[in-house]
């Protein structure tokens, strides 16, 4: 604990208080929330967040203590901003894979390519070379996903050679609907996340946060 610029324990006792007046702000936006994704309910969550990290800061500094308060980091979404009732979605989905096993990825883009030639055509070398889909990474990626729905390859990527990565899916309201060809040039680049009405993550780190409690609480629990 440090000796500089310590916070007086009125400033501490206030935070605290701060936090017990989120605490109730947040249960009552809970009690009365219109639906899954009411704005009100993201409001109270970021402000019992906030006041529970000054809290926890502050604790820290006077009193060398923690709280047991799992702080969101600066990579959580802001409040929701859009429509109460949206009528225009967009679904932005992000899976991350390694190719720990380019052979299998060959031998299966070349097996496909075997049964229906035409899902080989436009993969190409740099320069415009025909690249046989059996030799080449970049032509085999094209042609599974070319002959493959993403969720399909998701659920069947160790067939594929693939090993999965993080994922991410979110479900953004829109104001209104986007004109045919309008964003396929930047798909990504209107993404808003205070638009974000929901989403939903999947990482190897939550299982080894989850390990990382078990261990702390120990086998009896």
């Amino acid at each position: 604990m440090s000796d500089a610029a310590q916070p007086s324990a009125a400033e501490v006792r206030a935070a605290a208080e701060a936090v017990k007046a989120a605490l109730d702000r947040h249960l009552d936006a809970v009690e009365r929330r219109s639906g899954e994704a009411d704005p009100a309910v993201y409001a109270a969550f970021n402000e019992l967040a906030a006041a529970a990290e000054v809290y926890d800061e502050l604790l820290y500094d006077a009193y060398d203590e923690v709280t047991p308060f799992e702080i969101p980091g600066d990579d959580t979404l802001p409040a929701y901003a859009g429509p109460d009732e949206p009528s225009v979605l967009n679904v932005l989905i992000r899976r991350d894979y390694t190719i720990n096993e380019p052979q299998r990825l060959l031998a299966q883009a070349q097996r496909i390519a075997d049964l229906d030639p035409d899902s080989a055509a436009g993969n190409g070398r740099l320069g415009g070379e025909p690249a046989a889909v059996g030799e080449s990474v970049h032509a085999a990626l094209g042609v599974l996903f070319g002959e493959f729905e993403p969720d399909e390859i998701a659920s069947r990527h160790k067939e594929f050679g693939l090993e999965e990565g993080d994922s991410t899916l979110w479900v953004a309201a829109a104001e209104e609907p986007a004109e045919p060809g309008e964003w396929l040039s930047a798909p990504f680049d209107q993404a808003d996340p205070e638009q974000v009405i929901c989403r939903f993550d999947v990482s190897s780190v939550f299982d080894e946060e989850d390990e990382e409690d078990l261990e702390v609480l120990g086998p009896g629990g």
